[in-house]
């Protein structure tokens, strides 16, 4: 069995009904060190953003946590959001128009 390619990846939970507007992304970063980091960026839909950096020391563990991660939002409805990019820590406006 092949291995996927991990990149970049962005995610959408949007409900009208719950007044729900969410989104999710991953990205895979090496570190100053030799390490290498996940980030996650998320928050609710015209907000700013809330981010966390997580540091692996191996490139199998971060995958591990990114596969991990992607698996349990898209347990929780998430779906992809045609390539829209969270830029971490920047607040964002209209994307619900990126959004389709």
């Amino acid at each position: 069995m092949q291995k996927r390619a991990i990149g970049p990846l962005d995610l959408c939970r949007i409900d009208p009904a719950r007044n729900m507007q969410r989104f999710y992304s991953l990205m895979i970063q090496p570190t100053l060190f030799g390490g290498v980091s996940l980030m996650r960026c998320w928050g609710r839909i015209g907000t700013r953003d809330r981010y966390k950096i997580e540091t692996f020391e191996e490139t199998d563990e971060v995958e591990a946590a990114f596969a991990g991660t992607e698996r349990a939002k898209r347990r929780r409805g998430y779906v992809d959001c045609n390539g829209y990019r969270c830029p971490v820590g920047q607040k964002r406006s209209n994307r619900s128009e990126h959004i389709a």
